[in-house]
């Protein structure tokens, strides 16, 4: 492991001297290794993240062999630093959190198996996290508008939240910690992996959201006409298979090179049909029974793909439509990340959420199938 792969993150706010319960936090399920140390009173005092992208970028996406060793190596020494960074020892943490599902089953193993490891040496509680749920919550932790040009914003239950990655997309309506009622959800593909081969088909790279986002903003979303799946359909669910196979029938029509105009053209007006598509979709989740029955205040984009800017302003937007207020995490706490794993530990603790027997991680795991006290 090399050092100049470990990243320090910013923590953006002063920490208060009050810091209520204190949890260790664990995240593996992906290509990322971190760790980091979060209070109940919203301060992240470590935050430490070890990046695999340099491993897996030559062969565009994510090799879970690969990742499981790279989390081997790293494991230990991303604990011991976080640690370090916030000038604790392991007896000042009150609890122990760390992802046990979904994901890459071998990179979540070296993560519960550290956890699991620390807390019964230590006879500290554990919690059990599901990674979706650390994405679904950390808005709370830490949330602003589009731009992060506001104050922060306060999310409380009930929320309408949009949950998009590079491997899910969903809407979901988030009723408290383990409640969660699913409202719509992709038939396919995910809108992070639509951006992702996208962008390997163009030759832009791996990850391929920020690269055709960035490519986007200098393009004219009007230059290419690319379908919107299911938007003249009834119901919530998204459909992005379509979108990603007219750019392979389109590209296989125009031989690489492509010039720089032809590449931002493209991606903006890819760009502008998955956010036409959850916008959609988005409008008629707020239209539902069940979202007006729960009156949420607050509609949350959370999930890699919610670093999007395109799809951050247009939310907004919608959000502003419809009288609510929009929030979606900081930039740093978008991907997967140690802090929301904490915090979701946190929350969990709160409502006696702790594991009181083995538990066998999972590969899936719906959060539709957690239980909320």
């Amino acid at each position: 492991m090399k050092n100049d792969k470990i990243i320090e993150m910013d923590m953006g706010s002063t920490v208060s001297t009050d810091v209520g319960t204190v949890c260790l936090g664990i995240e593996s399920s992906c290509d990322e290794t971190s760790a980091a140390i979060v209070d109940s009173n919203k301060n992240i005092l470590a935050h430490i993240i070890y990046s695999q992208i340099p491993e897996h970028q030559k062969y565009g996406g994510v090799v879970p062999e690969l990742a499981a060793r790279a989390h081997i190596l790293a494991i230990d020494t991303v604990i011991r630093q976080t640690l370090d960074r916030a000038n604790m020892t392991i007896d000042d943490i009150d609890v122990i959190a760390a992802t046990a599902g979904p994901g890459l089953i071998g990179g979540v193993l070296i993560g519960w198996m550290a956890a699991t490891g620390i807390a019964q040496s230590t006879g500290k509680p554990l919690v059990a996290v599901n990674h979706l749920e650390g994405h679904a919550l950390v808005p709370r932790l830490a949330a602003a508008t589009a731009d992060n040009s506001a104050a922060p914003v306060s999310v409380e239950f009930p929320y309408l939240l949009m949950l998009a990655s590079g491997g899910h997309c969903q809407i979901l309506l988030v009723r408290g910690v383990g409640k969660y009622e699913l409202i719509g959800q992709t038939l396919d593909d995910s809108a992070g992996e639509a951006f992702d081969k996208v962008s390997k088909m163009l030759g832009l790279g791996y990850p391929g959201g920020p690269i055709v986002d960035r490519c986007a903003a200098l393009g004219n979303p009007r230059a290419f006409d690319f379908p919107r799946p299911l938007t003249d359909k009834p119901g919530c669910d998204f459909s992005f298979s379509g979108i990603k196979t007219a750019a392979r029938t389109f590209l296989n029509k125009y031989p690489a090179p492509y010039s720089n105009e032809f590449i931002n053209d493209f991606c903006a007006s890819f760009q502008a049909s998955v956010v036409d598509c959850i916008i959609n979709r988005l409008d008629h989740a707020m239209k539902t029974d069940a979202v007006i029955k729960a009156k949420p205040k607050t509609l949350v984009v959370a999930g890699g793909v919610a670093k999007n800017s395109a799809i951050r302003a247009a939310m907004e937007k919608l959000a502003h439509e419809h009288g609510m207020v929009f929030a979606a995490p900081p930039m740093n706490l978008c991907t997967d990340n140690g802090a929301m794993i904490a915090w979701a530990g946190l929350e969990n603790f709160q409502i006696g959420n702790i594991v009181r027997e083995p538990i066998a991680p999972r590969p899936r795991w719906p959060l539709t199938e957690l239980q909320g006290n």
